[in-house]
């Protein structure tokens, strides 16, 4: 016995002086069972008897413990006899007895097996030692046992322990030792199989560890010479599963027969040896994940037989009492089915009818859902990939570059040659390659560790954020005309009398379509503003530089160090209000107090109502037609001239005009009105409208403007929940799918809609869809009629793309009331969509729009996404084989007879709308007290204008004082709609805009605090051309700020370039936020940028402590979280990552220099917290949103001020309030989707899969609905978490 160890000392404390102890030591470090020993010596025990009958030898013969001794105490001094005697062979019959009474204490009490293997406990230590030293065949048995009980009913803590105590090599020592043996003791072959199946799987190097040793035959042997003995087979079997999680294992194994021994055990219904049958297939399908085994399997025939046996235990098992046998064939039919060999076999033995009949004939008994999954899932696999029904997966649209970028993704766009069919399926070219020979490098090192993160940025030099003004000053001041605030002394200007004017009406005779909308924080109307004082012409950046003034790089010292002095001065204007305006004409609002869409006779003064009234009649002309309706046909080419700009048509058989007694909607409506139009004059104009559409520039030249963006859109007055999923709408849309294949005479396949065929005649059939999306932001490409009543829908690329296929708007007409319209969209990219978790589309309808409704609706039902049988060509996927399109599916039933409709992914905020809501700011704002400019900040590819935006208050006059506070006001930048299928980031921005024009006074107090550029449109190409994600370069421009091309990236290049401008003269903005939508997550929330955050979350906790860090960043989120409803602050992450190096966020912090640099990510779907859990979001609330990003910089400028209140330290605690996510992070490649959000799975009942950022693909195994779960979609990993 080794002296000094644990056991030893037990020992001797049991047999010393009566002031000895005996104690043990407890999993929480105390002693147990202490006692003080007898001083007169125990009387002996009696020999008691062995399982073989004979008795103890009186030398043998231990002291009896006191019954007064716990069993703590008793194991403890039964492990130390044991330890103490292990060493002499001559003490075989002892150790018999003391491991029978341990194997005793251990089946009777959890507690003695707990405290065995509790931590400190040499209990494990002392059983290995000796079963590795004994020779006694009785000893090694009770031994086995003892560690059999052990790890049983702990779970796999325990047979971890046991690994960890070098339990694994022991026990397979021992199997070789006995192996050896003429005829091998059954009772220990059983024993030692049973517990190295317990504890293989927790030893990550177990497989070597078997194979090294000669584990496999040993057992493989076992197996065939004992077919017969089911209790000795049956561990074997086990054990064989085991080895075969190790790829190698399982080639070395096949190579012996093992796969053709398995289909000796495995056979037609039987009620007897039901536990072997289904071990064995088990382990059957454990061999056949190697396509090793699965081709020789696919050579024997096997693919056949399964499919014979699953169909007799499917017509004998009436009780489904063995269910997981039925499961074990299907696991297995899974297995040999992942090769392309194991495919054409199923379907060649009619597999794909067969497990459809079989699953239909489930469904009844929801018990029997793990059997309809996994044949679900069997069946989309074997589903024969077809190619999209296109010419070419690159977009219906060229644009020619003016620069082709010299590598990437669009170069090899244009180096394809021209006979390259990229559309073609090429996925399975290398399929059946042996990628498993016998010499495969061992990667089990690798196997269940923890994931790194490789994409966190560890390198503390690289974070640090290192100004780099990149630009040269002098070419810097070709900026210098877009900052007139910083030098204009305003004497031109009208600054003395602060008295409202009178509001002017401007425009043309007719009447607008006034469509309200604003967000709940604006308290006044903004509709004053004084006809007759103008603000300076706009101006390009590069086209003239218009008035010379002084040069504000020259002016920069002299007014930076007038700061401390007007700084007091700054913070006691913050405190004015502004009294002057009250609201507009009650006049005109009575005159107003209706929604025309007919036309308002000249002599009419035209103007803006303040909100919708109970009157609700509409003065309509109305014919029964199938043609353009009259009071819209006015649209069209004869309100024009040059450029034809028209309507689309809208077929009717006579609008249905609402009751106008329809009190409770009236009620409504008007509490709405409310809400919605309390700050004076509405943004929307349709005829204005229609003139900025005239002058906006697509390339496939739209001269057709959609209804809804004619109309406008006001928030519905109901409140819109998340959508609750019914159980098993996957399985049945999937049903739907294979039934094209297996009862192809159903499917019409006729296409009703074709943009890359520019003669295509839309069918005049009157139960056939009419489609249409030739109008701005419109993405429809192609539509195919497959049943009477259900479309296939393919989105089009983005131009110069093959790929990034998420946004749809498209109009749809002629259909039918009471009828389910099925439309699938079915070249989607992304691997995951909150349409599993939610979410609707939205629907448009003209007609409700007619009788007064005109706003989006969350609408359909049956709503999944999932990985469907359309293959992703090498070309579209960037040399990736084996991709998938995924399809978004829903089902609609209209209202309307002959209506027209519209659908969207989110709700359509386009180019136009946004000149058009910009102009109608800059007309109604009042310059006395709020300083507005539009500029251009440069021309995109196709020639349009970027607008940018200046908002600041005027300055209180003229005199010094008050035009060096003007000027030294903080810059707060913002931007947004970088990516074009993010319409919801336009939204938040439109509440951003309205609540700085509006004269709250809170709004004029911010005014007063900061000067706001804003860029709202970043990418209005993309916007314009109905791109998901691209600009015209067909790249996407928010991974340009790094290096931006000004002859690609013009946007970026000159938003970048007024941001280096402005850190030139010293006058970095305090703020700068990017605008996004994030299409996979719920809520409001923020990325910023930290070093500490971002080494912290690389695990390196010694080397975050060493990091000094301001931790102001977290200061507006954290505000936002107490005031925005729909933010979530534990949504947040200031992590930077590699991958993001080139996002706006990263490199204005990096290069720029602003601490303060955030992405604000809002979700596409809804809230599951706050004041709006539960549903879905819509554009009240990311209007609401803007608003309340705005009041969060006020309160920033009050905490951050060094003259007002010290900041609590609750709103930054940062240590307590540190987000705990586990970064895991693969990097992207560029044809991938990768955005500006991670992948996130929801705690929901099923998955299916996005970030916006990362597209990471997962094992395709995991896409079907399970029943311990309630659904299961396709591709994800709910396991993993993922920071951007």
């Amino acid at each position: 016995m080794r002296e000094g160890s644990p056991a030893a000392a037990a020992a001797a404390a049991a047999s010393a002086s009566p002031a000895s102890r005996v104690s043990m030591k407890t999993p929480g470090g105390g002693r147990r069972g202490t006692r003080r020993a007898s001083s007169e010596q125990p009387p002996a025990l009696p020999a008691p008897s062995q399982p073989g009958g004979a008795a103890l030898p009186p030398r043998c013969q231990l002291p009896l413990l006191s019954p007064r001794l716990t069993n703590n105490s008793r194991v403890v001094g039964l492990l130390a006899q044991l330890e103490k005697i292990s060493t002499e062979p001559t003490e075989s019959d002892t150790a018999r007895y003391v491991t029978s009474k341990i194997l005793h204490l251990a089946q009777s009490q959890e507690k003695i097996r707990r405290e065995m293997t509790a931590k400190g406990s040499t209990g494990m230590e002392v059983l290995l030692s000796t079963l590795e030293s004994t020779k006694d065949l009785q000893t090694t048995l009770n031994i086995l046992s003892i560690l059999v009980e052990l790890v049983s009913a702990g779970g796999g803590r325990r047979a971890s322990f046991l690994v960890a105590k070098g339990g694994s090599q022991i026990l397979l020592q021992l199997l070789m030792n006995a192996s050896k043996e003429s005829s091998p003791n059954e009772e220990l072959m059983v024993q030692i199989h049973s517990i190295l199946a317990k504890i293989g799987p927790k030893d990550k190097k177990f497989g070597v560890k078997a194979r090294i040793n000669g584990a496999l035959n040993i057992t493989l042997n076992l197996v065939k010479q004992n077919l017969q003995n089911h209790r000795l087979v049956l561990p074997c079997l086990q054990l064989l599963r085991v080895y075969s999680a190790n790829s190698v294992n399982s080639v070395s194994l096949g190579k012996n027969g093992v796969v053709e021994l398995m289909f000796k055990i495995i056979g037609p219904f039987s009620k007897k040896n039901l536990s072997l049958m289904k071990v064995a297939l088990d382990t059957l399908a454990a061999l056949l994940k190697s396509k090793t085994n699965a081709r020789r399997a696919v050579d024997r025939g096997c693919v056949q037989v399964l499919l014979t046996i699953y169909v007799d235990w499917h017509r004998h098992d009436n009780r489904h009492r063995n269910m997981l046998i039925r499961k074990g064939i299907l696991q297995s039919l899974k297995s040999v089915t992942n090769i392309k060999l194991g495919r054409k076999a199923f379907i060649d033995a009619n597999g794909m009818k067969i497990l459809y009949t079989t699953s239909q004939e489930c469904l009844a008994v929801r018990t029997l859902d793990p059997l309809v999954n996994i044949s679900s899932l069997i069946m989309r696999k074997c589903f024969p990939k077809n190619r999209l029904p296109l010419p070419t997966i690159k977009s219906s649209f060229n644009f020619q570059l003016p620069v082709i970028p010299m590598s990437g993704p669009v170069a090899q766009l244009y180096s394809l040659p021209p006979e390259v069919d990229d559309v073609v399926d090429e996925s399975d070219d290398n399929d059946d390659i042996d990628l498993e020979a016998e010499n495969e490098t061992e990667n089990e090192d690798d196997i269940d560790q923890n994931f790194k993160n490789d994409d966190i940025e560890t390198d503390i030099n690289k974070l640090k954020p290192q100004q780099e003004p990149g630009r040269t000053i002098e070419d810097l001041k070709m900026y210098e005309h877009l900052f007139p605030e910083l030098v204009d002394d305003f004497q031109d200007y009208d600054l003395i009398s602060k008295e409202p004017k009178p509001l002017v009406f401007e425009g043309k005779g007719r009447g607008p379509i006034v469509v309200p909308t604003a967000g709940e924080e604006a308290a006044g109307n903004s509709g004053n503003f004084r006809k007759g004082v103008v603000m300076k012409e706009n101006v390009s950046p590069l086209g003239d530089e218009g008035d010379k003034k002084p040069s504000f790089m020259d002016l920069a010292k002299e007014d930076i160090k007038d700061n401390d002095r007007t700084l007091q001065q700054q913070l006691g204007d913050q405190n004015r209000t502004i009294s002057s305006v009250h609201g507009l004409n009650n006049d005109i609002v009575k005159a107003l107090d209706r929604i025309t869409l007919q036309n308002i006779p000249s002599q009419t003064a035209p103007g803006f109502t303040a909100g919708m009234k109970k009157d609700y009649s509409l003065p309509l002309t109305v014919v029964t037609c199938s043609k353009a309706c009259p009071h819209v046909a006015a649209c069209g080419n004869v309100l024009f001239e040059g450029r034809t700009v028209q309507l689309g048509k809208l077929c009717c058989t006579g609008v249905e005009i609402e009751d106008d007694e329809d009190t409770e909607f009236a009620s409504s409506m008007e509490q709405v009105s409310v809400e919605v139009a309390d700050d004076g004059p509405t943004l929307h104009d349709s005829d204005l409208y229609i003139e900025i559409v005239k002058n906006t520039k697509s390339v496939p030249e739209y001269s057709e403007v959609a209804y809804p963006d004619y109309f406008g859109h006001i928030p519905p007055p109901f409140k819109e929940p998340i959508l609750e999923r019914p159980y098993g709408v996957q399985r049945t849309k999937i049903a739907q799918d294979i039934e094209r294949l297996i009862h192809q005479s159903d499917i019409i396949d006729r296409v009703v809609y074709d943009l890359d065929n520019p003669n295509f005649i839309v069918p005049e059939e009157v139960d056939i869809l009419k489609f249409n999306s030739k109008f701005e932001s419109g993405n429809l490409r192609k539509v195919i009629q497959m049943r009477k009543n259900e479309y296939d829908l393919i989105l089009n690329s983005d131009i110069n793309s093959n790929h990034y296929h998420q946004w749809f708007y498209f109009e749809v007409s002629g259909m039918r009331p009471g009828v389910a319209y099925r439309f699938n969209i079915i070249n989607c990219e992304k691997s995951n969509s909150q349409f599993n978790y939610g979410m609707q589309p939205l629907m448009y309808s003209v007609q409700e729009a007619l009788n007064a409704r005109p706003w989006w609706t969350r609408v359909g039902t049956d709503i999944c996404y999932y990985k469907n049988h359309f293959s992703r060509s090498s070309v579209a996927a960037g040399g990736q084989k084996g991709k998938s399109y995924y399809t978004i599916t829903f089902t609609i039933n209209f209202p309307h007879k002959d209506d027209v409709c519209y659908f969207a992914y989110h709700y359509p905020y386009t180019y136009s709308t946004l000149q058009m809501h910009l102009q109608k700011l800059e007309s109604a704002h009042n310059p006395q007290q709020i300083y507005f400019r539009r500029d251009v900040l440069c021309e995109t590819l196709s020639g349009n204008s970027c607008p940018l935006v200046t908002i600041t208050a005027m300055p209180e006059s003229n005199y010094y004082e008050h035009i060096c506070q003007f000027r030294n006001r903080p810059y707060v930048f913002l931007s947004a709609r970088v990516h074009p299928g993010e319409t919801n980031a336009s939204w938040v921005m439109k509440g951003t805009l309205e609540y700085l024009m509006s004269n709250s006074p809170t709004a004029q107090s911010l005014r007063e605090c900061y000067i706001f550029k804003i860029v709202p449109m970043l990418n209005p190409d993309g916007v314009i051309n109905g791109n998901h994600r691209c600009s015209l370069s067909g790249e996407d421009l928010n991974r340009q700020w790094q290096s931006p091309n000004p002859d690609l990236h013009p946007t970026i290049y000159h938003a970048k370039g007024l941001l280096q401008y402005l850190a030139a003269v010293k006058r970095l903005p305090l703020v700068y936020c990017d605008y996004h939508g994030h299409s996979r997550k719920k809520n409001v929330f923020m990325y910023g940028c930290s070093i500490k955050e971002t080494v912290w979350h690389t695990n390196n906790n010694a080397s975050s402590c060493d990091v000094v860090e301001d931790v102001g960043y977290r200061t507006l989120p954290k505000i936002l979280s107490h005031i925005a409803p729909a933010f979530c602050m534990s949504s947040c992450s200031f992590v930077v990552e590699k991958s993001k190096e080139s996002t706006a966020r990263v490199v204005v912090w990096r290069e720029i220099g602003v601490q303060r640099s955030y992405t604000m990510e809002s979700t596409l779907c809804g809230c599951d917290q706050g004041k709006y859990k539960g549903l879905q979001i819509g554009t009240r609330e990311l209007e609401e949103m803007g608003a309340k990003f705005c009041l969060g910089l006020l309160r920033l400028k009050r905490l951050t001020s060094p003259l007002e209140y010290s900041l609590p330290s609750s709103l930054l605690d940062f240590e307590n309030d540190l987000i705990e996510s586990s970064c895991k992070v693969t990097s992207p490649t560029t044809y991938v989707l990768d955005e500006d959000e991670p992948r996130f799975l929801e705690e929901v009942d099923y998955s299916a899969e996005s970030n916006d950022e990362l597209d990471i693909e997962l094992a395709e195994n995991a896409d079907y609905e399970t029943s311990t779960q309630e659904e299961v979609l396709s591709d994800s990993d709910s396991s993993r978490t993922f920071l951007p």
